[in-house]
């Protein structure tokens, strides 16, 4: 009987325990819902949703939001009006400084306003109507309950409207012709094409930038003008495209459109005096030449060269016309920024709760050449206590780097066409770096050289990076006797992974990077290839083997391997506040010839705040496998295959604030299978049973030029368990074990 009585008691508690938190949040929310109409005027309604329909479902009446005059207060994550709430907290005397700052953070109520519904009525109707729907109709109806007001919008769309016939009129001679022998390409109207403002301004926009890039240099599409008739042919309309003449003003008589061609190109800085750079390179990033027609595209060009150049601080452009002639004078004003630049950055450290600290010197010189080619170069020193370590000499670890880099605005490489290595959006890079580390376990020497070349498209939509030869040369000049037996000579701990990590390597690698963007997607790809044409020369010239059977360069083991990558990141806006960004990332890389493991840098690891969030880096993975040795986990948690898939619902709170939740999914693997990492290699019919979830808050302050993120994640499912409760962790989270913090610089993906 006492002990039935003790376990009621023991739920009792339980029960209680949960009562509180339930309590605390039930109170919350009523505080922060109860008074939303609180500062509506008597006689007012607060507008709590707008929604629109339509009677065909074949037409998608949410394509009509954007046109709605009056929106309802914005929601956290679209779901929770705390803004709303937030004001309403305030008091009616706004004189006090906590009423002013909960009305600054929080949002006034939007008021219903009648005029707005019909304003919005008349603006759906015009939208439908430049959609090709002539006869369409809106009808909108609002319902009040209390002081709040639901509004609606149904929407009629009618037949659409067609194109039947289409006939291109062109008054001007010289211009006729270009249509008659195809120059302008197909007729972008054609019998059949939906009758909208849309197609007809697609029309103008495209006959228009051909005249301008063919030296019709004061041609726009006002000079295009349409005439439709649909009368006696229901659902059809015929179309007349006019292009007119010339006309310099309204009482101007009408002439043909003057063809220009460029006559001298001057250039002039903004600054006072001469331009400090060379006139061979400003001539080069000069898309417009001499004698050619005047072109818009080659105009817009000429801008982009410009603004790649490092000296270059603003460009302007203006054009003379030559008296009664149709040549053009072409002046370039060119403003350049301060030569010399020098930067220092300190930072604090905190690595596994070791605290540091590390400073940064950077020098740099936009017009070494005065050709405007970048020169940096950059010392930097770092510091850290390191505790926990028994049985070695030295307690701290030092690190001092050195890197320069040069950078060249075109492409400089043998064999190369003058027109392609004087393309504006083309630069050549060189760079140099030394970086010394020296810890209590070992001393490492990392010595790195590189030629690369990166280049844009000319809407700056693709992005691509070629580097021609990466050369790294690593060495441990000296490793402490204690790690060496505990770790790399001891025959019962022979992890290949760890020896291998811990000798001399060199690594001869070529790779190529792309990347797209348009504002809604996002796809970045990285491929490349190590140690082939070390490994070529190697059989060419029959070069000697190391003991481990491996061809040697200078007696140092070169890596031999093939590694890709691809990101896609797509952003669902739902609001100008709110918006779901989903991500997926893969990764995989093999050794093979040379290297029976992968070098460390380029192995995949998981966790941390780029990755799965509920775990700290390199902390999860490769598959099942679970740590045992903290001190070098760090080796055994990485692989050759990574899975990243992330979800993250952003919204704006108030002044530089965002928030996000996060759900993330993931894992590495390795390819082959390695007896140091049991439970990690990839398997067809297991993988997906190893893959790790997390979920998480974050919070982001917004600086415009840059975005400080702080991100607190929990573990869901661990794939690396021993008991029920570390697999589902959901089900019972604890804060140390299954929750990590992550602080950075940027957004996720």
């Amino acid at each position: 009987m006492k002990r039935n009585f003790a376990y009621i008691l023991r739920n009792i508690s339980i029960t209680y325990q949960q009562f509180r938190y339930l309590f605390f949040v039930v109170l919350a929310i009523t505080a922060f819902s109860c008074s939303s109409t609180r500062f509506v005027p008597d006689g007012s309604q607060l507008l709590k949703s707008n929604s629109v329909s339509s009677d065909d479902k074949a037409f998608d009446a949410s394509q009509l939001a954007p046109y709605m005059r009056q929106n309802p207060n914005s929601r956290w994550f679209s779901m929770f009006n705390v803004p709303l709430s937030i004001y309403s907290l305030s008091g009616s005397d706004s004189t006090k400084w906590v009423n002013r700052v909960l009305r600054r953070l929080g949002e006034a109520p939007v008021v219903y306003d009648s005029m707005a519904m019909l304003n919005t009525c008349r603006d759906m109707e015009t939208a439908m109507h430049s959609f090709g729907y002539l006869r369409a109709a809106v009808r909108s109806e609002a319902k009040t309950r209390g002081k709040k007001c639901y509004v609606s919008y149904r929407v009629f769309p009618g037949h659409r409207y067609m194109l039947d016939s289409v006939r291109y009129e062109v008054e001007d001679d010289s211009i006729r012709v270009l249509f008659d022998r195809g120059m302008l390409g197909n007729k972008g109207l054609r019998r059949g094409l939906v009758f909208s403002s849309t197609n007809l301004d697609n029309e103008r926009k495209r006959i228009s930038n051909i005249l301008a890039d063919s030296g019709y240099y004061k041609f726009n599409k006002d000079f295009i003008h349409y005439e439709a008739d649909s009368v006696g042919k229901p659902g059809c309309v015929d179309l007349v495209l006019r292009l007119i003449k010339y006309r310099a003003s309204n009482n101007s008589p009408e002439i043909n459109h003057v063809k220009y061609y460029i006559n001298d190109i001057r250039y002039h800085s903004n600054d006072g005096g001469s331009i400090p750079i060379r006139r061979k390179v400003l001539a080069n990033n000069t898309a417009m030449k001499s004698g050619e027609p005047f072109g818009a595209s080659r105009l817009q060009n000429t801008y982009n060269n410009f603004s790649q150049l490092q000296a270059v601080r603003f460009t302007s452009i203006r054009f003379d016309e030559l008296p009664d002639t149709s040549l053009l004078n072409c002046n370039v004003f060119v403003s350049t920024r301060k030569p010399n630049t020098i930067s220092f950055q300190p930072e604090g450290t905190n690595t596994a709760g070791d605290f540091g600290a590390a400073a940064s010197l950077t020098y740099s010189n936009n017009n070494i050449f005065r050709g405007s080619e970048l020169l940096s170069v950059q010392l930097r020193g770092a510091y850290e206590a390191i505790t926990g370590l028994e049985g070695y000499q030295n307690k701290n670890y030092n690190e001092y780097n050195f890197e320069t880099k040069l950078m060249f605005p075109r492409i400089i490489a043998p064999f190369v066409s003058h027109r392609l290595a004087h393309i504006g959006s083309m630069r050549s890079e060189l760079s140099f770096s030394y970086n010394l580390q020296n810890r209590p376990e070992f001393h490492r020497r990392v010595l790195s050289s590189t030629w690369r070349y990166y280049w844009k498209s000319p809407s700056g939509r693709h992005s691509y990076r070629f580097d021609f030869m990466d050369i790294n040369y690593v060495h441990m000049p000296w490793i402490s006797s204690t790690f060496k037996q505990e770790y790399l000579d001891d025959v019962s701990n022979r992890n290949s992974i760890l020896r291998y990590n811990y000798e001399d390597l060199f690594i001869l690698k070529t790779g190529l990077n792309f990347s797209y963007t348009n504002g809604t997607y996002a796809i970045r790809s990285n491929f490349e290839l190590g140690g082939n044409l070390l490994n070529g020369i190697s059989h060419i010239f029959n070069l000697k083997k190391n003991v481990d059977n491996q061809y040697t360069l200078f007696n140092i083991a070169y890596a031999q391997y093939v590694k890709g990558d691809v990101d896609y990141t797509h952003l669902v806006r739902f609001d100008s506040k709110n918006t779901l960004a989903l991500h997926c990332g893969l990764g995989l890389a093999y050794p093979y010839g040379n290297s029976k493991v992968l070098p460390f840098e380029k192995r995949y690891f998981s966790g941390g705040a780029n990755s799965v969030r509920g775990w700290n880096v390199r902390e999860l993975g490769p598959g099942k496998f679970k740590g045992t040795d903290g001190r070098i986990d760090f080796i055994n948690q990485t692989g050759d295959m990574k899975l990243d898939v992330n979800m993250e619902l952003r919204t704006y709170l108030f002044w530089k604030f965002n928030g996000a939740i996060f759900v993330d999914a993931g894992n590495i693997w390795t390819l082959k299978d390695y007896k140091d990492q049991p439970g990690g290699q990839f398997k067809i019919d297991e993988f997906y049973k190893q893959i790790a979830v997390a979920y998480g808050l974050g919070i982001r302050l917004n600086f415009d030029y840059f975005v400080m993120r702080f991100d607190l994640g929990f573990k869901a499912v661990n794939p690396a368990y021993t008991n029920k409760s570390e697999h589902y962790p959901i089900a019972n989270p604890r804060f140390g074990r299954d929750s990590s913090f992550h602080f950075a610089v940027g957004m996720p993906f």
